[in-house]
């Protein structure tokens, strides 16, 4: 087992590095199903994992410049004030709840790699950061981080571009420095316990496994298997458009979420829909309901839809050079205006 979870630590750091994030929220579901670990000690690990492999991630962007350090850091701290309680908080809640959030973080998350990334355009030039709104943003993005152990980069990309007005690209690359971050704090709420004997000691409800097995030696070759195909999936990225990629990936996701979530009520839901024909038709109303919202929300267009290169600027001038003369004989202000994203 350890083999084959290390095989696919390897398909989700290279997913990650494709795709440029959300293959890491396959991390939990591994360790859960794959190695067998119960799902606080797969939190606390996934968390790990997804705050090393988010700064893996972040080195090429800074490199470029694409970082912007004083925001990213502003929305980071936030959020981990956020992500510390939440990991706190999860380490006391059983292990079914868990599971149940996480699926249907995973949900969400694979709906939103469906529909694809949009461009999000900043309020421009800021003369100050709504400091208010972006603590109350990474209050709760980073209490849902620590709860269910996802880094919830699809959540913190739009906020970087509304609240903090990064064009998308920076939006992009800041993001994983929150991400990191925030996954650090999650961890550490995890990982960490309070009171007793000592201030502050390791959690071993959280990181042992029965018998008294450590999860840190796993943790670590996941962790390294998923930077390696981190590196390959970015070393290729170029090379293959992860527009369809991150499509089919966001349905892997989507069926795994509804795997996770039926294991975790499909039980309680089959018991309530045992007692009469009422309850039957009741959940099968439910359901229906869930999977048309769901139907709905992947089929809405979305309305400036770019395609999911490293610099989505890029992307947007390609195709309004492929519209021809139809660019030239309108005006400039809407010639431009979605060649470039708003400027910070």
């Amino acid at each position: 087992m350890v083999i084959l979870a290390a095989a696919l630590a390897l398909f989700i750091g290279a997913a990650v590095g494709l795709l440029g994030g959300g293959g890491s929220i396959l991390t939990t579901p591994l360790l859960v199903y794959v190695v067998d670990w119960p799902a606080k000690q797969a939190i606390t690990a996934s968390l790990l994992v997804v705050a090393i492999t988010s700064l893996f991630g972040l080195i090429a962007h800074a490199r470029a410049g694409r970082v912007r350090w004083k925001t990213g850091l502003i929305f980071g701290v936030a959020g981990m004030v956020g992500a510390f309680i939440g990991g706190q908080v999860g380490a006391l809640l059983p292990g079914a709840l868990l599971l149940a959030a996480f699926s249907v973080m995973m949900g969400v998350t694979a709906v939103a790699m469906i529909r694809g990334r949009k461009q999000v355009k900043g309020h421009g030039p800021h003369k100050g950061l709504p400091l208010f709104r972006i603590i109350l943003d990474g209050l709760i993005v980073g209490l849902v981080t620590g709860l269910v152990g996802a880094g919830g980069g699809f959540l913190v990309v739009p906020a970087l571009a509304l609240l903090g007005g990064l064009p998308m690209p920076n939006a992009v690359a800041t993001s994983l420095l929150v991400v990191a971050m925030k996954s650090f704090a999650g961890f550490f709420g995890y990982a960490l316990s309070f009171g007793g004997d000592s201030l502050v000691s390791i959690n071993t409800a959280t990181t042992t496994i029965d018998g008294g097995t450590t999860i840190w030696p796993i943790t670590a070759l996941v962790t390294a298997m998923a930077i390696i195909g981190a590196l390959v999936g970015s070393r290729v990225v170029g090379k293959i458009h992860p527009d369809k990629l991150r499509k089919a990936f966001g349905w892997f996701v989507l069926v795994m979420a509804v795997f996770i979530l039926s294991q975790q009520i499909g039980g309680q839901l089959y018991d309530f829909a045992s007692q009469g024909t009422l309850q039957a038709i009741e959940v099968i109303a439910g359901l229906i309901a869930v999977v048309a919202f769901f139907t709905w929300v992947i089929r809405r267009p979305v309305k400036e839809s770019i395609a999911d290169f490293d610099e989505p600027e890029i992307a947007l001038e390609g195709e309004d050079s492929s519209g021809g003369n139809s660019n030239q004989n309108s005006t400039p202000s809407s010639s431009t205006s979605g060649a470039k994203p708003s400027q910070d």
